[in-house]
């Protein structure tokens, strides 16, 4: 951060605690005031910032051509997202009993496309953060340039569907797993029964704009890996070798 403001960059800091480095050294910013998050690895907080960029890209939008009626109907999808966190929260059970079924697994791959990509790469690092399984986070058409080979009955591969033009894309990407005989975990709505229909496990959400499932379906993966790790016997608020503030690199 320092680097990029000593070549004459303006820096933004979005964050939770009020008064830290971060906030007192950027030219301006956003406190998400989630509140004290006890446990290293980081949740709620991770919301919050979802939502700071929501707000932030909306504010954009409106100075460039976005219309004030467009704003609006961005602004009611952004105000039932509480909703949908309630509804993918009330999946434990269903999330708990497949965290069960496949906690053993040594390697786990996550695959999204478009605005599900990050959610794939954050998923994945809560599972090794707080589970010590090894996972990781890609771009589904990025599967066929070297991910592929490490399908194989023992290797996982959760899927973050969702229902926009990216949707056939991601179930080819699903069928191309299964025919080398990898297991399927999706992450869709609760009306995309094609992805159900080609899942061995799924976890569905409530259906909303494409543009609001990272926040619905980022719930499910923070549950996952939860459960994963106290399945395995993990300290799921302290994990080992990790601190909530890294000082020094």
């Amino acid at each position: 951060m320092r680097e990029i403001q000593r070549k004459g960059a303006t820096v933004l800091g979005i964050c939770n605690v009020v008064g830290s480095t971060i906030p007192r050294e950027s030219d301006g910013g956003v406190y998400v005031h989630s509140g004290p998050e006890i446990a290293v690895a980081s949740t709620k907080a991770f919301t919050s910032q979802l939502t700071v960029f929501f707000l932030f890209t909306l504010l954009m939008a409106r100075m460039r051509d976005m219309s004030r009626e467009e704003g609006k109907i961005f602004i009611r999808a952004l105000i039932g997202v509480p909703d949908m966190v309630r509804d993918a929260l009330s999946k434990r059970d269903r999330i708990q009993a497949i965290a069960k079924k496949y906690c053993r697994a040594k390697d786990f791959l996550y695959l999204g496309r478009g605005i599900l990509y990050p959610i794939a790469l954050e998923g994945a690092l809560k599972l090794k953060e707080i589970s010590y399984i090894h996972a990781e986070g890609y771009g589904a058409g990025e599967m066929k340039h070297g991910p592929i080979a490490l399908i194989s009955p023992e290797v996982p591969s959760v899927f973050l569907v969702s229902d926009d033009y990216l949707h056939d894309k991601t179930i080819s990407n699903m069928r191309e797993i299964k025919a080398r005989g990898g297991p399927v975990i999706a992450i869709c709505s609760d009306e995309d029964k094609e992805a159900m229909s080609f899942a061995d496990d799924f976890i569905s959400v409530k259906k909303a704009d494409p543009r609001f499932y990272p926040f619905s379906m980022i719930i499910p993966l923070q549950l996952f890996a939860y459960f994963c790790a106290l399945e395995l016997g993990c300290n799921v608020d302290q994990p080992r070798n990790l601190a909530k503030s890294v000082t020094v690199e």
